[in-house]
Formats: structure tokens, sequence, C-alpha cells
């Protein structure tokens, strides 16, 4: 046993290998040197468990790929991944994306020192929220705007800062919950604010509001139901009635509108979705939305309404720990822009794949398909099939639109999705049917070739 041991690589040897220079350059020598340590240590305890030499050898000749496994599971860090879900908000992959152009823009402002809290017309302090509150005010049409770091926190700021001991009624149908067991009642309770439900979960008519108000109610919330649906015997009060019923009692109307949907929908050929334009002009006194579902920008949480409701939102105690940074506030200020001119609302990536056609897809499909040998394609049951796609992010839960997706129909699906998800450049991809797909709505040009690489590999798995 001393002799195995005797074998066993030395720890210079070891860190001198040449395979070890670029780990060394990823993560540090000294976590390199400690994952050889851990690593050798346990081929010392298999020894010792099993006194058979064959561990050794065994241990030995795996040593280098389980330190690079113990290293890349230790420090996972963020990489680029190919979408082949066919899913264009996927929470997990990082929701919406940026262009690169619109990337660019916001990191020349955000990597150097910028005018971030200081005017530079009065030459003294300034605020965060300048730089966007014009651009939302002039998209929405709301007196004043402000955001923080996600919508969740916006409602939990906006219930603190104006419903702080006070009941905030919701229908009982719209007590939502949000990935990552969020729930509305929740995010209540923590701002402070007291829930009084009313209705039931399919039908909330405006006499259960009616009813439900009293000298302690601070307002009525109204909670778009963006990630489910509700079918067959419903009935929900609009926005409209329930502000007409604000004016009657003098209580405020909140409305978290969720996805934050500012432009026409249909144009993209899905349904029409009530817009936070149409919210403020139906007079709801404050709004809050999401920046990266149907708004396609940074993760971030938007307040807009009257300048008197903002402006308490914004000098709350909360508001500090809520706050966003410049990186966000450039990417959001670059979004921003993009829809005040109409025509330009195609360059932000989640509208640009709504809006690819079949054929572009099918384009794509080709030009992988001949990067690819006869036999692989055979050997693979490679086909195009037409599929549907959806937008995801707990946005238009139930719609879907055509798309087309590479299919591989042969092999063992489940350590085919592995081999591609383990790439250079991991390829997502779904099982359906025991089959894998790969939807190319999803899937930028600039990696198709990527694709190619990646089914190329299965290949060594026949």
């Amino acid at each position: 046993m001393k002799e195995w041991y005797r074998r066993l690589p030395k720890m210079d040897a070891c860190l001198a290998d040449t395979r070890v220079e670029a780990w060394i350059r990823e993560f540090g020598y000294e976590q390199v040197k400690d994952a050889f340590a851990r690593e050798l240590g346990e081929i010392r305890k298999s020894i010792q468990a099993t006194a058979e030499e064959a561990v050794i050898e065994t241990g030995i000749a795996a040593l280098f790929d389980a330190v690079e496994k113990r290293l890349k599971g230790k420090f996972l860090g963020l990489r680029p991944v190919i979408n082949g879900t066919g899913t264009l908000l996927h929470t997990n992959l990082g929701r919406a994306n940026f262009s690169e152009d619109l990337a660019k823009r916001a990191m020349d402002k955000a990597s150097r020192y910028s005018n971030l809290e200081y005017r530079l017309d009065a030459g003294k302090r300034g605020s965060r929220y300048d730089h966007i509150e014009g651009l939302l005010c002039a998209l929405t049409g709301a007196e004043a705007a402000m955001v923080v770091n996600n919508n969740a926190a916006a409602v939990m700021l906006m219930l603190a800062a104006l419903c702080e001991d006070r009941e905030v009624v919701v229908s009982r149908g719209e007590l939502v919950e949000i990935g990552g067991s969020f729930r509305i009642p929740e995010v209540m309770r923590l701002s402070g604010a007291k829930l009084m439900e009313v209705g039931t979960t399919n039908r909330t008519r405006l006499s259960d509001y009616r009813e439900a108000t009293g000298s302690e109610t601070g307002a009525y919330l109204k909670v778009h139901t963006s990630n489910y649906q509700i079918l067959g015997f419903t009935e929900s009060t609009v926005l409209d009635e329930l502000v007409v019923l604000s004016r009657e009692t003098g209580v405020m109307v909140l409305e978290d509108q969720g996805s934050g949907v500012v432009t026409d929908l249909s144009a993209y050929g899905l349904p029409r979705e009530a817009t936070v334009q149409a919210s403020i002009r139906a007079g709801v006194d404050l709004v809050t939305f999401s920046g990266d579902k149907l708004l396609g920008g940074p993760q971030a949480g938007f307040l807009v309404g009257r300048r008197e409701l903002v402006e308490r939102c914004r000098v709350h105690q909360l508001n500090r720990a809520l706050r966003v940074d410049k990186i966000t506030l450039a990417l959001a200020e670059e979004t921003l822009r993009l829809y005040l001119h109409g025509d330009r609302v195609g360059e932000i990536p989640l509208y640009w794949m709504l809006g690819r056609t079949l054929e572009e897809l099918r384009e794509a499909a080709n030009w992988i398909s001949s990067k690819l040998t006869e036999s692989l394609i055979q050997n693979l049951g490679l086909e195009i099939r037409e599929t549907q796609g959806t937008v995801g992010g707990g946005s238009l839960p139930g719609v879907s639109f055509p798309s087309l997706a590479l299919v591989v129909a042969k092999g063992n699906s489940a350590a085919q999705e592995a081999k591609l998800r383990q790439g250079e450049i991991p390829l997502i991809a779904r099982i359906q049917q025991d089959e894998i797909w790969i939807d190319l709505r999803t899937v930028y040009p600039d990696q198709w070739g990527f694709v190619a690489d990646r089914l190329r590999e299965l290949e060594a798995m026949e």
C-alpha cells in the first residue's frame, strides 16, 4: 500500500502540467492547488478503504478530469448559452436579451465615471432617477416615475409608502404567486399593508369593492394575472369602473401591471394586452411593471403615476435598499429610448425574435443542416419540423406562435440533451416525446455554426 501511495503524482508535477495553465489563469494558483490536494486526498482514502491496486490506477487516470470538475463546480460563473427552447423570455436563461449595440451604448456610460447623481447644468448633486423619469413619463403619459430593482420590490415599496397599516382591497382571483414562491399576500404583509380579499377566485364585481370600503381602506389594488389564466364562468372589475368608484370614495387605485406592455402586441401576431399607457389614461393613481418581461429591458421595477405618490415612494426609507445601480439605469435608458421611435422597437431582441418569419427560420435550419454530413443526419434522424414557441417569463400564459425546430429523432434523448448543454458553448434544448427539439426562433444567426458544432459532437455517441 505504501508503494501505491508513492505512485501518486507529486503536487509540483501536477501544477507544472500544461493542462493546468488555463485553470490557474481562470481560478488562481491557490484554488487549483487546493483542488489537486483534495482530489489526491480522495484517492488516498479510496486506497485505505479498498486496498485494491486498481483503485489507484483509476484515480490517477481520472485525476485531472476530477480537478477540472471540482473547480468548475465550485466556481460556476455566468456563461453564454444558446437558447434552443423556443421560450423567448426564459427566466432560467436570463429573460430579456440586449442587442450588442444597445449593450455597448449602455456600458460606455456605466463602465466609467458618469453623471449618475450629478447635475451638469447646475454643477451640484442630482438624482439617479432623473435619467429615465423623462423617458418613462413621455412613454406612459404619467406625471412622474422612478425605478427599483424589480417589480416585486416596486409593489412592496408602493404599498409600504402609501398603505402602511391601511387595508388594501384585492380580488381573490388576483392574489398571484410569481416565480420563486413570491406571493402578493406575503409581499403585502411585509410592506405593512393589510390585505382585504374580495369576491371569489373566478368572479369579482364592483359591488365587492364598494362593500369592502371603509374608514381603514387605503387603496384598491389591481394585479395583472400575467402568469396564469382563469377561464370559463368568470367576471372581473375593469379599471375604468374601479377609477369611478375611487372618485366616489376617495380611495386611490393602484395597479401591478406585471409584464410592462407599452407597445401594440397585435403587430407581432399576439393578443392585445392592456398597456401601461391605458392604465394611466384610465386614471390609475400609480402603476408598477417589470423591466425584463414584455418591455424587453433589464431586471427592474418601474413606478409611474401621480407625482405626489411617486415622491412618497422616492423618499421612503425602503427605497434605499431597493435602488438600482448605474448598469441597470444605463440599460433601462437605452431600452426606453427605442420606444420613443416606433420604427426602432424591432431592435429590442424580444421583438426581433417575435418578428422572425418561418421562412427565415427555415433558412437557419437549412444552413445548419448543410454543415452536417448525410450520414450524421441519418444517424440522428435529424428533421425540420413546425412547432410552437412561447413568450415565457410569466408573460402571456396560454399564448403560443408558430416556430420551426431541428429535431433529433434517434438516440438516447436524455444523454444527447446532456451532451448538448455541456459543450464549450452550451446548447439548451428541450426533450419532447423522447426527442431533442431545438427551436430556432431563439437562436441567433451568429450561433448557427455553434449549433452545428454541438450536433456534430453527438456523432461520437452513436
